[in-house]
C-alpha cells in the first residue's frame, strides 16, 4: 500500500488556476496535491544577444522555492549569491520542455520568460512547474494574439506536461509525493507532448538497478498520467 493510499496509477488531485497574477501576460497556479507552484509568463521585446537578427524568438525559465515551501525555512538563494545546481538543472529542464512545443520562428524576435515559484513542496515540483508553465505560456500567447503580435496556434505546436513515477515497495506507481519519493527504490520524471512524443526521461535507481520491464511499466503509467494532465490543460484553457 502506498503511503498516500492511492492506487498505483492514481494522480494526486490536480488543479490549474489561470490568471492568478494580475500583472503577468500569462499565469497559472498549479496544484499537484500539496505541491503548489505559481507559474508566470512575461513577454519581452528582445532576445538573447546570440539570437539578434535571427528572426527567431526564445522561451526560457527560472525556478525557485520560497523559504517556507518545505518543513524548515530554507535560505533564499539570492542571499548566498548563487543558485544551487539543483535549481539550475530544474529551470533548464522547464525551458527545454516548453521549447519542444514552440515554433520559435513563429514567435518572432521576442522572449517569453516563465517563472516557476514553489509556494509549497510535497514532491514533484519540477513536473508541476512544467505542466503549469505550459498553461501560463499559452495564455501569454493568447494575450499577444489579441494585440496582433502572433497566432497562438502557429506558435504552439502541441501541449506538454510532466509527471513523476517510481518503484515503491516493488510496485511501479504514478505521481510520487514526498514520502513516496524519499523511500522509492527508483524514481523517474517523464516529460511528454499531447501527441505522446517523449521530450525527456530522467530515471535513477536509489538502490538496486531497475530493469527494462520496470522502465516500460513506468513509461506506461507516465503516458496515461500525462494524457490526463493534458486533458486538464485543455479544460482550463477552454474556460473563458
Amino acid at each position: 500500500m502506498r503511503p498516500s493510499k492511492r492506487a498505483s496509477d492514481q494522480l494526486r488531485d490536480v488543479s490549474l488556476e489561470r490568471g492568478f497574477s494580475r500583472h503577468a501576460e500569462g499565469s497559472c497556479l498549479v496544484k499537484f496535491g500539496d505541491t503548489h507552484v505559481l507559474c508566470t509568463a512575461s513577454l519581452e521585446e528582445r532576445v538573447p544577444g546570440w539570437l539578434k537578427n535571427s528572426g527567431r524568438g526564445w522561451v526560457t525559465a527560472e525556478y525557485g522555492m520560497l523559504p517556507r515551501a518545505t518543513h524548515e525555512r530554507m535560505r533564499r538563494e539570492a542571499s548566498s549569491g548563487k543558485q544551487s545546481g539543483r535549481t539550475q538543472e530544474i529551470q533548464r529542464l522547464i525551458g527545454r520542455s516548453l521549447r519542444a512545443v514552440v515554433d520559435l520562428e513563429a514567435l518572432g524576435e521576442r522572449q517569453i520568460s516563465l517563472d516557476c515559484d514553489v509556494l509549497q513542496a510535497d514532491g514533484g515540483t519540477r513536473t508541476a512547474s512544467i505542466t503549469g508553465a505550459f498553461v501560463a505560456l499559452a495564455d501569454c500567447l493568447a494575450w499577444m494574439e489579441t494585440r496582433g503580435m502572433v497566432k497562438r496556434d502557429r506558435v504552439l505546436k502541441d501541449h506538454v506536461a510532466a509527471i513523476s513515477c517510481g518503484i515503491h515497495d516493488g510496485t511501479p506507481v504514478l505521481d510520487l509525493d514526498y514520502l513516496e519519493d524519499s523511500s522509492a527504490g527508483t524514481d523517474a520524471n517523464f516529460v511528454m507532448t499531447g501527441r505522446g512524443g517523449i521530450v525527456e526521461i530522467q530515471g535513477t535507481a536509489e538502490g538496486e538497478p531497475f530493469s527494462e520491464a520496470e522502465l516500460q511499466a513506468l513509461l506506461g503509467l507516465a503516458k496515461a498520467g500525462i494524457a490526463t494532465l493534458v486533458d486538464k490543460q485543455r479544460e482550463a484553457l477552454a474556460q473563458g
